[in-house]
């Protein structure tokens, strides 16, 4: 088996893995806060208290994966080129 073989099908089973991944599980957690929803701060005394919430998330901690947004937004395209 030649190494451009093998490389190819490692790089399709990996593909494949993120596709079902996609499918299964659309959102995954929020880069930003990390799945929390809020980030974190400290006093003075360093306790560590709640902080603001996650503008990017809009506090859910859930965010959709990039290939679901890719594959939304191709399904959205190609029902509006079908009507």
């Amino acid at each position: 088996m030649s190494l451009a073989l093998l490389a190819s099908a490692c790089l399709f089973i990996i593909t494949l893995g993120y596709i079902v991944k996609c499918w299964l599980s659309p959102f995954g957690d929020c880069r930003k806060c990390d799945g929390m929803g809020h980030g974190f701060k400290t006093d003075r005394k360093g306790k560590t208290r709640r902080g603001k919430d996650c503008r990017r998330c809009d506090a859910t901690g859930k965010r959709i994966r990039v290939g679901r947004w890719i594959y939304n937004r191709a399904a959205r395209t190609y029902r509006a080129g079908t009507r």
